[in-house]
């Protein structure tokens, strides 16, 4: 499974085709979010994440933090790998493995100056819960958890890395130009564009597309990070949250 290449922000079943034939593994689909208005509506995100067939996946990327709001999301859209961007207690996560046998879900961890321990200690206490987490980048000028456009200290996503019991995908301002350094410094079990393969119209470049997948899949080979297949996290009771 890992490493994986993710391109987020589909904004229709044409540009989600072209990702898949360009080699991205997971296509993400933001929605209800908290700061930026979504790419596509609910019921035509739920018609293109049906067709993105195994071992492709259709992710959703949500800020939604109950397990009843995100189970029904997820059922209307038919998927079941979520992307968790915000503050969310580990027992909803846990009420959504329960009612979601088969959900994949990966954590946020939102870098921002000087909150290292601070996300040390979130890791720590969803690593149970978890299949892995994805580093992303805060702007203070929006409030802005991801899609920012924006790298962050790739020093803390190192570390972070290195600490995980679980996979961790690097997020936050990755192009086609950065994507292979970012890979080497960070070795990361995967990354996710989003602004950074768009061209002026909003919508992904397609040619920017192939050089990131390009670029990342040399990068992985070359730092020896190879495919490996999925851990599912067993279900386990909230101690905490």
């Amino acid at each position: 499974m890992f490493p994986i290449v993710q391109v987020a922000g589909i904004h229709d079943q044409a540009e989600a085709d072209m990702l898949i034939e360009r080699g991205v593994d997971w296509a993400g689909f933001p929605l209800r979010l908290s700061v930026k208005r979504e790419d596509i509506s609910e019921d035509d995100a739920g018609r293109v994440m049906r067709t993105v067939e195994p071992p492709k996946r259709a992710v959703l990327i949500t800020y939604l933090h109950t397990a009843e709001a995100i189970v029904a999301l997820c059922r209307k859209l038919g998927t079941s790998t979520i992307q968790l961007h915000g503050d969310i207690p580990e027992r909803e996560v846990v009420r959504v493995k329960e009612q979601i046998p088969d959900a994949y879900i990966i954590k946020s961890l939102v870098v921002r100056p000087g909150n290292l321990e601070t996300l040390r200690r979130l890791m720590t206490r969803f690593t149970p819960y978890v299949d892995g987490f994805i580093t992303d980048t805060f702007d203070p000028a929006t409030g802005a958890c991801g899609a920012t456009g924006k790298t962050h200290d790739w020093i803390v996503s190192r570390q972070l890395v290195r600490l995980s019991q679980k996979p961790v995908i690097l997020a936050g301002g990755l192009t086609p130009e950065n994507v292979a350094r970012a890979i080497r410094e960070v070795l990361p079990a995967g990354v996710d564009a989003h602004t950074g393969l768009e061209g002026p119209d909003g919508r992904k470049d397609p040619d920017k597309v192939s050089r990131f997948v390009s670029e990342a899949r040399a990068a992985f080979a070359a730092n020896g990070i190879v495919r490996t297949p999925p851990k599912k996290t067993p279900i386990r009771p909230a101690t905490t949250g």
